[in-house]
């Protein structure tokens, strides 16, 4: 997916009720794809854009919305319910 860029970013609402953000990957070849975002990785990808809202994510690569999407599936590492 090397070169794909975030084109549109919107807010929607997730099955819970949550906030999410959907984003629109845009690729050289005119292709696209859309990446769902929760809170998590929505507020981490905001930051390391150094963007105030949704908007300020175009342009944004797909290795910066990668790493956020890591960073939100890191967040529940090692913390796997035991209990039966």
């Amino acid at each position: 997916m090397s070169g794909a860029t975030v084109s549109q970013a919107r807010i929607a609402a997730a099955h819970d009720g949550e906030a999410e953000l959907v984003l629109t990957l845009s690729f050289g070849n005119g292709g696209q794809s859309l990446v769902t975002l929760d809170e998590f990785a929505a507020r981490t990808l905001l930051a390391s854009c150094a963007a105030d809202s949704a908007d300020g994510l175009i342009g944004a690569s797909w290795e910066q919305v990668r790493d956020a999407l890591v960073a939100s599936s890191g967040r529940y590492a090692g913390t796997q319910n035991t209990e039966h």
